[in-house]
């Protein structure tokens, strides 16, 4: 056979590389598995984040209070203080208690932090006080116990 009479062969063409658009069908899960999964990790992680955030105002707002006091010594000051304190607080945590007043809203208290101080104990002070001559009170007893009602409800909102 003579090489001359042979056919000349072509060089194979390869196929083009393929584009990364569009991307294959699994790419699209991932996608989309990890847009529900940041979405999720939003949803639940921005509520508990502000929750934090105003927990901390509060427990700052407390200690401003309590400063305050030290530095002027106004147990009539401190009364109003610490009531509207609580108010605040709870305007944010239970906003259906905010409208009692008197021994229920005492009982709220109580309730709230799990003991009876402000219905029979020193937070009976915080009813009275505002309407009454200045009259000194045992004022660390009922920012102990102020304390202990906020550190029991912000626990109990983060629960």
């Amino acid at each position: 056979m003579n090489p001359n009479d042979a056919p000349v062969l072509q060089d194979i063409h390869l196929p083009p590389d393929p584009s990364w658009w569009p991307p294959a069908p699994g790419w699209w899960l991932l996608a989309f598995v990890l847009f529900v999964m940041i979405a999720l990790i939003v949803r639940f992680s921005v509520p508990r984040w502000r929750q934090r955030r105003r927990s901390v105002r509060a427990l700052a707002e407390f200690e401003n209070i309590v400063t305050s006091f030290h530095g002027q010594q106004n147990h009539l000051k401190l009364a109003a203080d610490l009531s509207q304190y609580l108010r605040r607080v709870t305007l944010l945590r239970m906003p259906h208690a905010v409208a009692l007043s008197g021994d229920a809203w005492l009982d709220h208290l109580d309730t709230a932090a799990g003991t009876q101080e402000f219905r029979t104990g020193i937070g009976r002070v915080l009813l009275d006080a505002p309407y009454r001559p200045a009259q000194p009170f045992d004022a660390p007893a009922l920012i102990a116990l102020t304390r202990r009602w906020t550190c029991a409800v912000l626990r109990s909102s983060h629960a």
